[in-house]
């Protein structure tokens, strides 16, 4: 069965050429010309993944995966975007996107990235989660895999899920040192097609969401080189 993508792009020669090149590598595609339309597609369809152009009218990119997220909606987001500062892409994350492709950017490359996304969120159903409880402590904070949230003292932080399963991995290996590739393959399959700088992305905003002080972790330790190391696993 092919793959159902749901694709946003305001500039009607880059939308067309989009659409002409994933349904020539067997995708189904359903177009839209900006963010309020792709919201309004979305649920008439079960997408397996929507690609954003983050620069749109009436609804950016932005705004229409923080919707999606907000509806509770776990389908991989991938972003277009012709941005490159560092936080840009951080602002992405954070709103739940999966990864995310710079303009100007290759075919092949995007072929690749939607087919390593794919892969991951068909395969997420047989990878076992680690043996956690519902509950459980990570640092400073108390994490709830139920409602996707960090807890510290009064103060409660919503979790994306990358960071949620950040946190169980780290959780259930107390103690040890995991490299960067480790956790990428633990997190975001074997098939991962970007690099460690997502990782890293990750691991500082759910350090602001754990740590007492996320400027001198005590929780999440990074091993210079190689990794990251739990100090603060469940218990």
């Amino acid at each position: 069965m092919k793959a159902k993508i749901l694709l946003a792009e305001d500039d009607a020669n880059i939308r067309l050429g989009l659409v002409a090149t994933l349904e020539s590598d067997g995708y189904a595609v359903t177009a839209a010309g900006d963010g309020a339309q792709a919201l309004k597609l979305f649920p008439q369809e079960k997408f397996d993944l929507v690609l954003l152009d983050v620069m749109m009218p009436k609804a950016s990119g932005y705004d229409v995966c923080r919707e999606l997220r907000a509806r509770g909606v776990r389908t991989p987001v991938l972003f277009l975007t012709a941005k490159g500062e560092e936080i840009d892409k951080v602002v992405g994350l954070k709103l739940g996107a999966d990864d995310y492709v710079t303009k100007p950017f290759g075919v092949h490359e995007l072929l690749a990235r939607v087919e390593a996304l794919l892969r991951r969120s068909r395969g997420s159903g047989e990878r076992k989660a680690p043996e956690l409880p519902p509950t459980f402590r990570l640092g400073a904070a108390e994490i709830d895999r139920r409602k996707f949230t960090a807890s510290i003292g009064h103060r409660t932080a919503a979790l994306t899920a990358r960071e949620l399963k950040l946190a169980e991995v780290f959780a259930a290996h107390p103690g040890e040192v995991l490299t960067r590739d480790a956790l990428l393959n633990a997190v975001w399959g074997v098939d991962y097609f970007g690099t460690t700088r997502t990782l890293d992305q990750h691991v500082a905003q759910l350090r602001k969401k754990i740590e007492t002080d996320p400027e001198t972790p005590s929780a999440i330790v990074t091993v210079h080189g190689v990794g990251y190391r739990c100090d603060g696993g469940a218990r």
